[in-house]
């Protein structure tokens, strides 16, 4: 008889799952507090400083937002109490609501609302269109503050609302006057959680206690928007790095939720009678490969082609995302309302290696090393890395794999260096479909070389059109440009996509009233029984 690992593991935590569980989980006692087990370590706690989902969570519990989106996406005010706008759509005027103070017990103040927009404008590609358009941002009172626009910007409350990190986080001026650059080193918000710095272990857990003197808004919970109302006293995110280990801890109720399970764990999940598996993120995202368009070979046009012919789309799903995953070729997402086909005949289902061979002798390849970055906390990234230097080694190329856990691929992706000076050739990442709807909005689309996102493409015919976004009227007119947008990018190769997906996260049945939003996970509505 053939006994599968899934069988064994089955049968492992049926029959002692306690046992395996760290002495430190195993000594907890029932508690009315939450336990996550989160997709990756919070390396960095500043939201502006960086663009991680992990960190935009964070940001979500103890900061605030002037707006944000509903359950259909549409923005609401959430810090604004009221707002206007001029005849002439130049001049919009914001009062803050009454209540809001930051977790020092001082007020929020317009000024630190000015300030955070601004350090936000430096790194978010909506905040730095805000910042272009506008000839003005100031305050008009402590309650008050004004934008002023060169020209109307139709788009200026979705783009504040947006929840494509970095997200508009408002933190007090002294913090915000930090440059984009550098990082906050305070945690002091005006959000629904306070962050508990005493209880934090570096690398293992980080907790949230309920900020008793958050003020709601009056309007049910609807997305981001509407009353933020706190149900639990305490939220502890628990960094388990090891699948088993973490699943474990969830069949025993040490641990309430797992953001990402793994896929052969998945059926063992579904026939537990206290478990649910479930997604959040109905709409999905794409699973995508960044190049480094600065550095060999990726510096040349032909190698980054070669990439979009060697990669089999359904290999890779097939093993990274089975039964939640399927083929992309639209760089708007599998399906939004500008995804499209154009230029796609590069897509060949099963991949084309030896017109990716032809391409990279083109492109004068001379065995220069191929460094992947690959995180290996992240399943995504830890097969699908093994699964793409096995690709690239298969038509000769000089690959090498760079292990680490992700916060180290977040560090190790932001230099601009050669493979010899501690730089990369390539890493795997992923972007919701709902922000790759939005070329203003996500990081990912931009192509202004050094200015953009990790990777760095460069390619001035494609950001003249991607201006004009902002400007377009009709819906009709947007799909017409996003054609054009993808023509392009498939020439110059700004990325390569490797799948769609969405992607199911584990939680004990206990646990309710999760907020189901594309990018992010909000902790304020859910309760525990």
């Amino acid at each position: 008889m053939t006994i599968s690992r899934r069988d064994l593991i089955k049968a492992g935590l049926a029959a002692g799952a306690a046992i395996s569980m760290p002495s430190v989980l195993r000594a907890r006692a029932a508690s009315p507090s939450v336990h996550m087990v989160k997709a990756n370590d919070l390396r960095i706690l500043d939201p502006i400083f960086s663009a991680t989902n992990v960190t935009a969570d964070h940001g979500l519990a103890i900061y605030d937002t002037l707006f944000g989106v509903d359950s259909k996406f549409m923005p609401q005010p959430q810090m604004v109490g009221k707002w206007s706008v001029s005849d002439d759509k130049k001049t919009y005027t914001f009062e803050l609501r009454d209540g809001l103070a930051w977790h020092d017990d001082t007020p929020v103040t317009a000024a630190d609302c000015v300030a955070s927009i601004r350090r936000w404008g430096e790194v978010a590609p909506g905040g730095q269109l805000v910042m272009e358009r506008s000839s003005d941002i100031s305050k008009k009172d402590d309650k008050t503050f004004v934008i002023t626009l060169r020209e109307p910007l139709g788009i200026l409350i979705d783009l504040l609302a947006d929840l494509t990190p970095p997200c508009l986080f408002i933190m007090r001026e002294k913090d915000a006057g930090r440059p984009a650059t550098e990082q906050v080193t305070t945690n002091v918000g005006s959000g629904p959680f306070r962050f508990n710095e005493a209880l934090v272990k570096p690398g293992a857990s980080y907790t949230y206690d309920k900020n008793e003197k958050y003020v709601p808004r009056q309007e049910p919970a609807d997305g981001l928007a509407g009353g933020k109302i706190v149900k639990v006293d305490r939220i502890i995110w628990d960094n388990i790095s090891d699948p088993q280990t973490a699943f474990a801890a969830l069949q025993a109720g040490e641990i309430d939720y797992v953001e990402q399970p793994p896929n052969d764990l998945l059926p063992v999940i579904e026939g537990d009678p206290n478990l649910v598996v479930d997604v959040l993120d109905k709409s999905g995202k794409s699973m995508l490969l960044r190049l480094n368009c600065l550095q060999k070979p990726f510096d040349n046009v032909k190698a980054r082609q070669a990439m979009l012919h060697l990669l089999d789309q359904e290999a890779f799903m097939s093993v990274l995302a089975p039964k939640y995953g399927r083929s992309v070729t639209s760089i708007f997402g599998g399906d939004t309302l500008y995804s499209n086909d154009e230029n796609t005949g590069w897509y060949k289902k099963g991949g084309d290696p030896e017109k990716a061979k032809q391409l990279f002798k083109e492109a004068g390849y001379a065995g220069e090393k191929v460094v992947v970055l690959q995180a290996t906390d992240w399943a995504p990234s830890n097969d699908g890395s093994q699964l793409l230097a096995a690709a690239l080694h298969k038509i000769g190329i000089n690959v090498e794999l760079a292990p680490s856990d992700w916060g180290g691929l977040s560090t190790r992706r932001a230099k601009k260096d050669s493979v010899e000076n501690g730089g990369w050739s390539m890493f795997i990442t992923s972007e919701a479909d709902f922000s790759l709807a939005s070329p203003l909005a996500t990081p990912l689309l931009l192509a202004n070389g050094e200015s953009a996102w990790y990777g760095w493409p460069k390619n001035d015919e494609y950001e003249a059109l991607r201006a004009k976004w902002a400007s377009v009227a009709t819906l009709e007119e947007r799909k017409a440009l996003a054609r054009q947008m993808q023509g392009l990018w498939w020439d110059f190769v700004g990325d390569v996509r490797l799948g769609h997906y969405v992607s199911p996260m584990a939680r004990r049945k206990t646990l309710t009233g999760l907020i189901g939003l594309p990018q992010v996970v909000p902790m304020w509505n859910m309760q525990k029984a």
